[in-house]
């Protein structure tokens, strides 16, 4: 995640919200939101669908033949 808007919106969203104790608990509440911004936040850009869900169902299009075997 090194796009600017993301980082905006996690400053905005978590960091600016709260006053965290140690740096585990800053990790912590990070990680805890960039899973929700991933995998359950609707993103406008993605018709109200969370990166994740988007993500999963174009590589579930994109599946290559089940047929191929992996050599090497």
């Amino acid at each position: 995640m090194f796009i600017e808007r993301p980082w905006r919106t996690l400053k905005y969203e978590c960091v600016y919200l709260h006053a965290w104790e140690t740096g585990s608990e800053t990790k912590a509440a990070i990680r805890k939101w960039m899973t929700f911004y991933n995998h359950q936040r609707p993103h406008s850009a993605l018709a109200g669908q969370p990166p994740a869900l988007v993500y999963w169902q174009r590589n579930d299009n994109n599946q290559p033949d089940q047929q191929v075997q992996r050599v090497a």
